[in-house]
């Protein structure tokens, strides 16, 4: 097994506090709303604390089903939140696992910057390359967007 990682930030509008309650406290409710066209569903087995999972089904029609996190880290009081996709998704026949490490931070005029830690756990010898990287972030960042844009055209959701 092989691990690559790779670090990337993503800026918002939206304050840390908001944005990180949107893409992990609220998920549930605000995911199949912000994007419907990928989110049918998402399902928490436990608390939401470290050890549960949330499992996203993905509407019809896109390259994958579903996708299991087992969350490792919720700390709302320091705005971090980690967790590692362990089944469905982007995982096939070269991934074991992705794990994530996400830090929200305030970024600009009231916005924020999410600072990301991808680890790529490789089965076997596979090779993941950096445009498969590249693919997994672009799918992450419409869904991120679409809450984005979600939260700005419903500044009551989240606060």
């Amino acid at each position: 097994m092989g691990v690559v990682t790779y670090d990337f930030e993503v800026t918002s509008p939206i304050s840390p506090a908001r944005l990180f309650k949107a893409l992990t406290v609220e998920s549930g409710k605000v995911f199949p709303k912000a994007a419907p066209h990928a989110v049918k569903s998402v399902e928490l087995q436990g608390n939401g604390g470290p050890g549960s999972i949330a499992k996203i089904n993905f509407a019809e029609g896109l390259p994958y089903q579903y996708v299991k996190h087992e969350i490792e880290c919720h700390d709302q009081d320091n705005l971090s939140y980690s967790y590692s996709v362990i089944e469905g998704g982007p995982l096939g026949d070269k991934l074991e696992k992705i794990s994530f490490e996400n830090k929200f931070v305030a970024g600009a005029n009231g916005g924020s910057v999410c600072k990301s830690l991808m680890k790529f756990y490789t089965i076997g010898d596979c090779v993941f390359t950096e445009e498969e990287i590249k693919d997994q972030i672009q799918r992450m960042d419409r869904v991120y967007k679409a809450v984005e844009a979600y939260l700005e055209t419903n500044p009551d959701v989240c606060n």
